[in-house]
């Protein structure tokens, strides 16, 4: 079985920066894209950003965010820039196979201070 496993929240100032990964463990297995989603307190998941043959944004963090993969490990990162307040929630990695199964990971969580 595949399992997602998300590294690099934490705590920051606004208008600081972090770095989220997210690697694979378990089975190994060929993403078709891999993508980040966030879920603030009180609020629904909602998706971030993609990368696969094109790369997708959220309009909320285009300009700030950079999202990059390393394929041969099926690895994703999350270069989140200038962040504010509005963005703290838990960080999800979701990856989908070329079975069409997805995946999540469990999260991490970004808190970011005024």
């Amino acid at each position: 079985q595949v399992q997602l496993v998300e590294s690099g929240g934490g705590l920051v100032q606004a208008g600081g920066s972090l770095r989220l990964s997210c690697a694979p463990s378990g089975r190994t297995f060929s993403a078709k894209f891999m993508a980040w989603f966030r879920q603030a307190p009180g609020k629904e998941r909602e998706f971030v950003a993609q990368i696969g043959s094109h790369t997708y944004y959220a309009d909320s963090v285009k300009g700030r965010f950079t999202i990059s993969r390393d394929s041969a490990k099926n690895t994703v990162y999350l270069q989140m820039n200038s962040l504010e307040p509005e963005d703290t929630a838990v960080y999800y990695c979701n990856a989908a196979d070329l079975n069409g199964m997805n995946y999540w990971g469990k999260g991490t969580l970004v808190a970011v201070s005024s």
